[in-house]
């Protein structure tokens, strides 16, 4: 006995038998021209692509954004617990050098600072302002010198002062013009100007900084963890304004006063090298030997270069 008849199913001109206990399978199949159909397969491959591709972006910036920004390096002029203690020096013994730094030749003629472009500025002053580096007395003498141990100090180690070194800004100018500060101490600069300052230090072997100030802003405080001799301060807002800062390891550092003299003062007994550094006419040194209580002399004699 025969099955049943086949039947034929018509599905978008495709014929398909059905088979005893099993229905018909119904196929569509796209009426869209060959041509057509390619260009879908390929627009929808493209997708795909430009799909995985958006999701690789993100996982890179979700990645990134995981991270927390690195900061800009910074080092510590702190002291430690592995900082060795400082040596006990017996003051009954210290003694002093003590001199004047002179210029030999014709006064070097200064030059004038322009503060047109801040009124501020202008107002502090009631005459003519000159720049502070090559400056000499009218009796041939020498301020703003740095004179400062060389060596001859490396056995001692010397904890830095707890009180601050001050550079003020006033009238537009960096007071004092000289200064000299010990590592891991702490340099505040304040201002007694209305207006803005960039307090921009640039140094070699120190790290550089540099900040703004306006007026009335609380006191900046920064520290130096490497001796150098010396690191330039200028002021961003102001070209004309510049300092200079001697960072030293030991407290035996003086700059001369108006009237060209300095002294050096707690010197233990022993042979050093005394330094003294001019912005304008170079630096020279002395060898010189300080017995127990003793106060010597070293007189510095500089010419223009």
């Amino acid at each position: 006995m025969s099955g049943p008849p086949s039947s034929k199913v018509a599905t978008s001109g495709l014929l398909l038998k059905g088979r005893p206990g099993v229905g018909f399978l119904r196929v569509s199949r796209s009426r869209l021209p060959i041509p057509e159909r390619i260009e879908r397969m390929g627009s929808s491959m493209k997708n795909r692509k430009l799909v995985w591709m958006f999701s690789a972006v993100m996982v890179l910036v979700l990645v990134g954004c995981g991270k927390k920004e690195e900061e800009a390096p910074t080092e510590s002029a702190t002291p430690t617990a592995n900082t060795p203690a400082p040596t006990p020096i017996d003051q009954s013994t210290v003694g002093s050098v003590t001199g004047k730094i002179s210029f030999d030749g014709a006064k070097p003629k200064q030059q004038r600072i322009m503060m047109d472009q801040d009124p501020v500025c202008v107002q502090k002053h009631s005459g003519t302002v000159f720049a502070e580096d090559g400056g000499v007395n009218d009796n041939g003498t020498l301020p703003n010198a740095f004179v400062y141990v060389k060596s001859g100090a490396e056995k001692y180690t010397f904890a830095p002062p707890s009180d601050p070194v001050v550079l003020d800004q006033n009238g537009c100018m960096y007071k004092p013009h000289v200064l000299g500060i010990m590592t891991g101490q702490t340099l505040k600069i304040i201002s007694s100007d209305a207006t803005t300052h960039n307090i921009h230090p640039m140094p070699k072997d120190n790290r550089e900084w540099n900040m703004s100030q306006a007026p009335g802003a609380a006191p900046i405080e920064q520290k130096f963890a490497r001796p150098e001799i010396m690191v330039p301060v200028k002021c961003n807002q102001h070209p004309w304004m510049r300092a200079w800062v001697g960072v030293t390891s030991n407290p035996f550092f003086a700059v001369s006063a108006a009237d060209g003299t300095f002294t050096i003062s707690g010197l233990p007994p022993g042979t050093y090298t005394i330094e003294a550094w001019t912005a304008t006419f170079g630096t020279q040194d002395q060898t010189v030997t300080v017995g127990p209580k003793e106060s010597k002399t070293a007189d510095f004699k500089f010419k223009a270069t």
